[in-house]
Order: C-alpha cells, then sequence, then structure tokens
C-alpha cells in the first residue's frame, strides 16, 4: 500500500466456507468467515480493495457446479456480509474450464443476482470465463460471443481475465515467448472490449525476472493503458506459501520482488 499498490484478491476455497456437509445453501463455517472478513476488512481499512476470490474453478466438492440457484444463494450470503463495504470487489469464482459455455454463463449470471439482491449494490463484480478465463483465447474460446450479454442491474460489471506470458500461458516457465508477447496476447480481448464498450480487469499477470519478459509485461501495460478498456491489473501473486515460486512478489525478498516490481509494474502505478 504504502508503495502504491491497491488491490489485493483473497484467494478461498468454497468448501472452507461453504462446507459440503450443508452444501451452497447452507450456513457458512463461523470461524473461516471471522477469517475472511478479518484479512478483507484489514484491507480496505488501509483504503485498498480487496477481491474476494472463490477459487475453486467452476468445482465445488469434487464437481462441476450444476446447481445454478445454489450458487446464487451462495453469492448473495457472502454478499449481505460485506453490503456497507464499498471496497469490496467480488470474483464469481476463479477460472471456470471444461465446462459448458451456457453454464458459465448462467453461474456468473446467477452470482451477480445473488450479490444485487443481498443489497451489495456498490460493489464491483468480475466476471470469468471457461477455458481458465485466458486473454489471449477470451475471442477463439468462444467466451466473448458466450458471456457478452450478461447484465448487472447496477451497471457495476467487468470481464476479468488471466494472462502468462510463457509458451503454454501457465505461468510455469520464466521464459517468455518473445519481448512483445504480452501486448500481442491481449490484443483480441482489448478489440473486444472497446467494440463492445465493456470493461476488462487482467486478475493475474506473470512472467520471469528477465529482459524479455520485463519488456512484454511493459509491453502488456502500457496497451492496457492506452486502451482505456482496461480498469486494473495484478500481479500472481503473493503470499507465504509461494516460497520460491519465480513470479512471487511476498514481502520481503520474495523472487520477483529484485526486478519485477521496480521495472516492470512501479512504472505503473
Amino acid at each position: 500500500m504504502a508503495r502504491g499498490y491497491n488491490t489485493f484478491r483473497i484467494a478461498f476455497l468454497m468448501e472452507r466456507l461453504a462446507p459440503p456437509g450443508t452444501g451452497l445453501k447452507g450456513n457458512f463455517d463461523a470461524t473461516y468467515l471471522a477469517a475472511l472478513k478479518t484479512i478483507s476488512n484489514y484491507i480496505t481499512g488501509k483504503g485498498g480493495y480487496a477481491i474476494l476470490d472463490p477459487h475453486n474453478f467452476g468445482r465445488y466438492n469434487g464437481g462441476i457446479i450444476t446447481d445454478t440457484t445454489g450458487f446464487g444463494t451462495f453469492c448473495k450470503t457472502l454478499a449481505a456480509q460485506f453490503t456497507t463495504n464499498s471496497k469490496i470487489i467480488f470474483d464469481t469464482n476463479n477460472e471456470y474450464h471444461d465446462m459448458d459455455q451456457t453454464l458459465v454463463f448462467n453461474l456468473n449470471q446467477a452470482c451477480i443476482n445473488g450479490v444485487r439482491a443481498a443489497g451489495a449494490t456498490s460493489q464491483l463484480i468480475l466476471v470469468e470465463g471457461n477455458s481458465y478465463t485466458g486473454a489471449w483465447t477470451w475471442v477463439s474460446s468462444g467466451n466473448a460471443a458466450s458471456l457478452i450479454n450478461l447484465t448487472d442491474p447496477n451497471n457495476n460489471l467487468a470481464y476479468e481475465m488471466h494472462q502468462y506470458l510463457d509458451s503454454d500461458g501457465s505461468g510455469t516457465s520464466p521464459t517468455c515467448v518473445s519481448a512483445t508477447i504480452g501486448a500481442e496476447r491481449l490484443a483480441a480481448a482489448t478489440a473486444w472490449l472497446k467494440a463492445n464498450k465493456k470493461k476488462g480487469f487482467l486478475g493475474e499477470l506473470g512472467a520471469g525476472s528477465n529482459d524479455a519478459c520485463i519488456s512484454a509485461i511493459k509491453g502488456a501495460l502500457c496497451g492496457m493503458q492506452q486502451s482505456g478498456v482496461w480498469i486494473g491489473a495484478l500481479w500472481w501473486a503473493a503470499g507465504p506459501w509461494w516460497g520460491t515460486y519465480y513470479q512471487s512478489i511476498e514481502p520481503p525478498s520474495s523472487p520477483a520482488i529484485a526486478r519485477i516490481l521496480p521495472e516492470a509494474l512501479d512504472p505503473f502505478l
């Protein structure tokens, strides 16, 4: 926060908050909910934004979520805990994948409806797509066509996409495809956002700490700033569990701090 970073994505498992014994429509685990509220309120109390991220890939209790009503209830129950905190942001779910496109649409819409029905009317909602919500495949995967008609009665919606710059876009290699791959992989999604007057949010961005990757990151962020359709970006990732992961910016000395922060990210604050 002191350095200028103001948004933090808080990932959690739905099963820890909504135990399978009581299901998506049941009461939340009081201890886990209290912990989630503590960290979220700590961030927002400092003036930052806290994104609540059910990090479940469209799955719950070992299977694909098909109960859209139950999913909407889960989102409503969660949002009801944060109705008065304007600095909370709701992420419907992390990286839906290998799912029916209509189901992904219906889950996103059910969550939007649930959040607003809870009385959380001022907060931003982030919707995610199928195929791991990749920016580079946003159009080719069918996400662009199938999710364009999502609606929010409060008109405060953004499409969250993720993008890594290694060969397969997984964030598992510190080697980037090229020094220009960042802008190239965002180009089609940016064009879609512009053409349809939508807002985008890059919820995960990652690459290695080397010259080519730093140039690629800067190219991506430059293009995003100039486009006028991207409202923000988050680096993946931080937190003590990441240890020596090459993309970690966990203070004080994780691998990506030495170069990524001062060279690739700080200039865009």
